[in-house]
């Protein structure tokens, strides 16, 4: 297939999962019972917005990726199967996973989790994109290290 993907699409991508790791902290800070919990959720759920303006940044520096009329059907259904492994690349997502969450622990571990996730998305994704793309995504790599880092802390003190 070669590379037929964009970083302007994967970054797209990467803004819907923080907009649902914001929504799944602001959830767990709503329905949180300990103080200490909601203090940190909150700041998870700010922590998340952050990345969406960075990640808004990068895509505004980018340019937009139209596949040949060609290959249109094709390059949707692949988009579509990838983005659909990660739960958090679907609108909403954040909200409904927080619902299942009853411990402040297996919300850190589920963040953890999704964190990860990130990770290895857009280490898996820059193979595909064009090579004028590699350090946008690199960025966003950095960004999803940096909160795993933060949430790892948080459960250490846990």
């Amino acid at each position: 297939m070669g590379n037929i993907f964009a970083a302007s699409e994967i970054v797209e991508l990467g803004i819907q999962i923080e907009r649902n790791g914001r929504d799944f902290y602001a959830a767990l800070a709503g329905k949180s019972k300990n103080q200490e919990a909601r203090d940190i959720f909150r700041y998870l759920s700010g922590e998340e917005e952050k990345h969406i303006q960075v990640f808004q940044k990068i895509l505004d520096s980018l340019e937009k990726y139209e596949p040949a009329q060609i290959y249109s059907e094709e390059y949707s259904a692949y988009m579509n199967a990838l983005a659909s492994e990660h739960v958090f690349t679907q609108e909403n997502k954040g909200k409904e996973a927080a619902k299942n969450i009853n411990t402040e622990k297996e919300a850190i571990s589920f963040g953890m989790k999704i964190e990860q996730e990130s990770i290895i998305f857009y280490e898996g994704m820059k193979k595909v994109v064009e090579a004028s793309g590699y350090q946008a995504i690199d960025e966003l790599i950095v960004q999803e290290q940096n909160h795993f880092r933060q949430l790892f802390n948080l459960k250490i003190k846990a």
